[in-house]
């Protein structure tokens, strides 16, 4: 606790303890002790229960510095449940109330009503018996005058409480991966068994996104019970007992702030080189060690800042995180956006052309074209480069060689009319490499990622099959682009009437990471950080450990290794090599021209998407260094370019602050994570 945070606490205790001398004898009684807080209400039994509330844990970063922390705050709530008892349904304290907070009754209404489908925000989204906060920023002039007129104000609530606070070390946000609270709706109270509601609208708060919500239960803590001896008229006149509420637990995690923080600075500048050339981006960026899946970083762009849950949010608010029209920036790209890799995708399609049959140390054509069936699949600009082997292939990123590789094994599968259990290789090394399945993080949200077969070929033209028949007859008349109506209506064409073949340029496709493959940010990482440590496949985790506020350790959180790849260890050998030559003299020579390579050498892929419609997404996939690799690093924008002009430079500028490299001070001063859990002190 910072001394700035030790003066405000102390200040409003001072206050609430002065308010107890005035008010003792009102029905409503605010009591803290020790930072607790509570009420109780006079009644007719001489002894009450009262719910103490218990401080939600922090999120720290890998130091131990606060991602998440709570600070205090006066807060203003209404209790609807005593203002439905009064004759004038509490329109008058309302409009008295409204008068002290310098609003109107009209808005107080507006964030007193109940939400639902057709009900906008401002709305109270929890339950109708929890008192509900209608100001989170009252002054202490503003809470003397409720506390010292409580008759005027039944059913109003002024309480010191704990509200969660975003301070943002080193300038890093890592708004999607922290989450956020909300109030806990009767449906869950009700489905949540033992979940006891204290009362108080700022305690009675889920997780609801992110690590808020994985690790809620930890974080939440469980309230106490304090039995009070009241007299006739409410006082308190002394505590018959008492069970003191266990504070949540802090939830430390392997993010580094340094490096989140570097990662979302170099996401931005590249989104803003793609606006000024009048794209519309998004952009996603992962950290990932690769011995041990933790993730150092994790950034999404478009972003927000998560202190608009904090007193309540607009409707215009809420929109703006769900709408398409602002970029969905609620929604992680990093584990939930799903784009084809292009080719960062190789490193699988050289593996399972290897277990083919294809000689590693082979030499093969790169032409500037290769005919798949009556269709010519060209390789990037058109650009031959004659018989090569296949480390040039990937330091080249040549594509007819993979066309070509794809193409042979979907004639041995038997084309059109596939024999009984075709071995599709491409398909099932995919599988292994961990693409079309979700990760496992310990994230919600994540995506599968989708790796295209027969089989879902099938199931999605059965799915598909009347709209493409009805559009192949009427065409797009909504589309006011010619040319992309005409494109459009040739596709539904083909999909009515044949949508459910697996055709030879589906097989091609596929080989370079095009067509219907889909992968996440994330999985590219893992993908990577296998080939990185010798195949195995991790299991990505943010949390680290989860630690009592005295600093006891609850449990250390080490998922198990989720498999190794069916890949021998000559070829992951190979891959390594070629990955290594690709920032020197292949497709990212130009993004890390200077970079100090003799220092930290950079081993990687380049990914140029084609989007219809759209410029290309741009990839770079990484571990580095490329000889000891110990990270894995990915960068994705979309609606940019080439993965060398937009997604690599990003990287380079992510490297340069985990080591510290030209003018960058080191996130990581020895270029490691700490292997030991950092102290958290009372």
């Amino acid at each position: 606790m910072n001394g700035r945070t030790r003066s405000r606490l102390t200040v409003l205790h001072v206050l609430v303890a002065a308010l107890l001398l005035v008010l003792g004898g009102r029905m409503w009684v605010l009591m803290v002790v020790n930072g607790e807080h509570y009420r109780t209400v006079a009644a007719e039994n001489r002894t009450r229960d009262i719910v103490v509330p218990a401080v939600r844990g922090s999120i720290l970063d890998v130091e131990g510095r606060p991602l998440v922390r709570n600070r205090t705050a006066l807060v203003v709530s209404v209790d609807l449940t005593v203002l439905g008892r009064l004759p004038d349904k509490g329109k008058s304290v309302m409009a008295e109330l409204a008068k002290v907070l310098g609003t109107t009754p009209e808005e107080l209404a507006l964030r007193t009503r109940l939400c639902s489908p057709t009900v906008p925000r401002p709305c109270w989204p929890g339950s109708p018996y929890q008192p509900i906060p209608v100001d989170d920023r009252v002054t202490a002039k503003e809470g003397l005058q409720i506390l010292e007129r409580q008759e005027e104000f039944p059913g109003v609530i002024a309480q010191v409480q704990a509200v969660r606070e975003h301070p943002e070390p080193d300038g890093a946000s890592a708004a999607q991966t922290l989450g956020y609270l909300q109030p806990i709706t009767q449906e869950e109270m009700d489905r949540r068994e033992g979940l006891r509601v204290t009362g108080f609208a700022g305690v009675d708060l889920i997780g609801r996104d992110g690590l808020e919500a994985t690790y809620d239960e930890d974080l939440r803590g469980s309230p106490g019970i304090r039995k009070v001896n009241v007299d006739a008229r409410g006082r308190v006149t002394g505590i018959a007992g008492e069970q003191a509420p266990v504070p949540g637990s802090h939830l430390i995690t392997s993010l580094d702030s340094g490096v989140q923080a570097a990662v979302e600075d170099a996401l931005a500048e590249q989104v803003g080189k793609v606006k000024k050339q009048g794209g519309k981006p998004s952009a996603a960026g992962v950290v990932m060690e690769v011995n041990t899946g933790r993730i150092v970083a994790l950034a999404s762009y478009p972003t927000y800042d998560p202190a608009i849950w904090t007193g309540g949010i607009s409707q215009d608010e809420y929109d703006a995180l769900l709408g398409k029209k602002r970029g969905e920036p609620l929604i992680s790209r990093a584990i939930a956006g799903q784009f084809p890799p292009a080719s960062t995708f190789k490193i699988s399609s050289v593996s399972a052309a290897v277990a083919d049959g294809h000689p590693l140390s082979g030499t093969y054509g790169c032409p500037g074209s290769f005919m798949v069936g009556d269709r010519a699949f060209r390789n990037f600009e058109g650009q031959g480069h004659g018989p090569m082997s296949l480390h040039t292939a990937l330091v080249v990123s040549c594509d007819t060689i993979f066309y070509k590789f794809a193409y042979d094994a979907w004639i041995k599968d038997g084309s059109t009319k596939p024999v009984k259990n075709p071995k599709d290789p491409m398909v099932g090394m995919a599988r292994n490499f961990g693409f079309g399945k979700k990760t496992g993080i310990d994230l919600p949200g994540e995506a599968p990622g989708r790796i295209p077969d027969r089989t879902w070929k099938q199931e999605f033209w059965a799915a598909t099959k009347t709209e493409n028949c009805k559009r192949a007859k009427t065409g797009y008349p909504e589309v006011t682009n010619p040319t992309r109506a005409a494109y459009l209506t040739a596709i539904s064409k083909e999909n009515c009437l044949e949508g459910f073949v697996w055709r030879a340029g589906d097989a091609a496709n596929f080989s370079v990471g095009q067509g219907d493959v889909l992968v996440t940010p994330l999985q590219l990482t893992r993908a990577y950080a296998a080939i990185a440590n010798g195949g195995t496949l991790v299991t990505p985790h943010v949390g680290t450990a989860v630690v009592r506020p005295d600093g006891t350790v609850v449990r250390q959180i080490s998922p198990k290794a989720a498999g190794k790849l069916p890949v021998d260890a000559k070829t992951i050998t190979y891959i390594r090599k070629a990955l290594a030559d690709v920032t020197t003299q292949g497709t990212a020579a130009g993004a890390f021209g200077g970079f100090p390579l003799d220092k930290v050498h950079v081993a990687g892929k380049t990914g140029t998407a084609e989007v219809y419609g759209h410029a290309d997404t741009a990839w770079f996939a990484s571990f580095a260094p490329a000889k000891k690799p110990e990270y894995a690093v990915v960068a994705m924008v979309t609606d940019a370019g080439t993965g060398g002009a937009f997604a690599a430079p990003a990287v380079r500028k992510i490297y340069e602050a985990i080591y510290g490299l030209g003018d960058t001070k080191a996130a990581l001063p020895d270029g490691h994570l700490p292997t030991s859990l950092p102290e958290v002190t009372p």
